[in-house]
């Protein structure tokens, strides 16, 4: 009844208002007792996690690099 009432009277059509309901898959998805992390379930995780892996093993090892360096009495990265 709504939708046609919408459709009739010309107002806007908002993109996520006639959308398939995707929350039950997703529940599922996240849901599922598979053993596997919750931040590395989904689609898009290796895209994220990945860089977030490299920038953390790249700054923690630029830090102790530079402390090393500083016990020593050098304050440069050269």
């Amino acid at each position: 009844m709504r939708a046609t009432l919408v459709r009739r009277a010309g107002m806007p059509q908002f993109p996520g208002m006639y959308r398939k309901n995707n929350v039950p898959a997703w529940q599922r998805l996240h849901q599922t007792h598979d053993g596997v992390r919750q931040w590395n379930k989904g689609p898009r995780a290796k895209y994220m996690l990945y860089p977030y892996y490299g920038l953390l093993i790249a700054t923690t090892a630029a830090s102790q690099y530079m402390m090393f360096r500083m016990v020593f009495g050098k304050k440069t990265w050269f």
